[in-house]
């Protein structure tokens, strides 16, 4: 069970294409954001669409998958674990931000 401590998975689309960095080690990293939509129908008995974006880095060969075959729009699932981290913004303030740490990524919908 120590396995699920932490472990997220998703189905979504890209909002927009990766940004690729390739750092002076030779390592690589992909960002994205994905899409991911809960529908349901409230009391009123309408039909509510709640969508959630999810930030997700991914590094090495997973980053070298995501920067050739994954675009804007492109579905995709997920595998990774939840990671938070801080940082000052130009004013001094503190900032968070929770991503999703890809381990995994399987390329979904249909081929281009």
């Amino acid at each position: 069970m120590s396995t699920l401590n932490n472990k997220v998975q998703l189905i979504g689309h890209l909002g927009a294409d990766p940004e690729i960095v390739n750092l002076t080690d030779g390592k690589k990293i992909a960002k994205f954001s994905i899409a991911t939509t809960d529908r349901y129908k409230n009391k009123q008995g309408e039909q509510v669409s709640d969508t959630q974006w999810h930030q997700v880095v991914a590094w090495n060969k997973t980053a070298e998958i995501i920067e050739k075959y994954v675009t804007k729009g492109k579905q995709v699932g997920i595998d990774g674990k939840l990671t938070t981290r801080s940082w000052e913004d130009k004013e001094g303030n503190k900032r968070y931000t929770t991503e999703v740490i890809c381990n995994e990524l399987l390329l979904l919908g249909n081929k281009a």
